[in-house]
Order: C-alpha cells, then sequence, then structure tokens
C-alpha cells in the first residue's frame, strides 16, 4: 500500500496501491493484513468477483440491517465507481464519491457501512474484486435508482446495461427512511 487519503464522506478511503510492471506484464498486492489494519481496514469475510462487459452498470447497492464494509479493486479493465452516502445523520447523506479504478492506477475505495455502491465499465471488459466485512444477505440488500435526480451521480454514460433489480430500483425518496441505516461517527475512525 502506497498512500491512504481520507475523502470528504466520513469513513471513505481512497487507497493508491503500488504496481510494478515491466516488458512481463505487472505485480501488486491487493491486501496486506498488517499494513491495512493499521489503518482500520477489514476484517473481511468474503471475497467476491465480478466479471463485466463495457457499458455494464452494477449499482446502487447496500444492505440494512446486516451491512458491510468493501474494499473494492479493479485487477483488469477500468470503471467508473460510485459510493453514495445514504446513512441518515451522516453529514454526507445524498452526496456521492466517483473515482476511477483500473489496473493501471492501482486505486482500491475503502467502502464504509451504510454507503451505496455501484460502478460502470469503461473498457471492453472489467475484473472487479471485493473483499467484504460481512457476509452477502440478499434479504437485507438494498436497491437505489442509479439515476435518481436526488443523488444527481454524475456517470459517463447515458445508457447503461443493467440487471432488472438495477432498472426497476426505487428512487431514494421512495425508501421508507426506517429502511436505511443510521450514521455512526465511530465507525468512521480509520486513524489514516
Amino acid at each position: 500500500m502506497t498512500r491512504v487519503e481520507r475523502m470528504s464522506m466520513p469513513g471513505l478511503l481512497l487507497i493508491r496501491r503500488t504496481v510494478i510492471g515491466d516488458l512481463r506484464g505487472s505485480f501488486s498486492e491487493l491486501w496486506r493484513e498488517g499494513e491495512y489494519r493499521a489503518t482500520d481496514i477489514g476484517p473481511f469475510v468474503q471475497e467476491n468477483v465480478s466479471v463485466s462487459r463495457q457499458h455494464v452498470l452494477r449499482g446502487m447497492h447496500l444492505q440494512n440491517p446486516a451491512g458491510h464494509s468493501k474494499l473494492v479493486t479493479v485487477v483488469r479493465g477500468r470503471v467508473w465507481d460510485v459510493v453514495a452516502d445514504l446513512r441518515v445523520g451522516s453529514p454526507t447523506f445524498g452526496k456521492w464519491h466517483g473515482q476511477e479504478l483500473s489496473d493501471e492506477n492501482g486505486c482500491q475505495l475503502y467502502i464504509p457501512v451504510g454507503c451505496a455502491h455501484g460502478f460502470v465499465t469503461l473498457s471492453p471488459e472489467a475484473v472487479f474484486v471485493y473483499q467484504m466485512g460481512g457476509y452477502y444477505a440478499p434479504q437485507h440488500e438494498i436497491a437505489v435508482a442509479w439515476n435518481d435526480p436526488a443523488l444527481a451521480i454524475t456517470w459517463p454514460i447515458t445508457d447503461p446495461i443493467l440487471a432488472d433489480k438495477d432498472r426497476g430500483a426505487p428512487t431514494l425518496d421512495r425508501i421508507p427512511r426506517e429502511r436505511l441505516p443510521v450514521y455512526d461517527a465511530s465507525s468512521c475512525r480509520a486513524p489514516v
């Protein structure tokens, strides 16, 4: 891990990893327990990988209850990654952060519990790795419209390829407030 930067959203961290490349290809570490745990990132209990073709948009998703943090990394290709703060009471509730993640720039995002996450694939294909601080629980999943005017997320494409659940996801104002997570400042204490 080269550098960890706090974003304006409480608990959201940008990790700039070192990618070493030569004529053979490249090498980088995705996770080193002691180094990441020293910045309060982790522990993780589940790791997932998704492969998406160009213009596929996955998101915006979160879980509540049984929410979990995520460390997200692109190991092949490029994506525009978006995190939206949906924690009731958060100073950045309803705000979003967008970041290009790619195998070349080596960036990762650490996404705190209670934030919705999504991405759109910019390259012909992207391989995306999620390390999760809790188990996927579909019965607790919440999907929010990727194009919700209240969130006003700036996506780099206007006509993405969507799953049915994302195409039919409600806007934030249609999700009961009690269904959303509550902000806990103590969970955003990473001593970067």
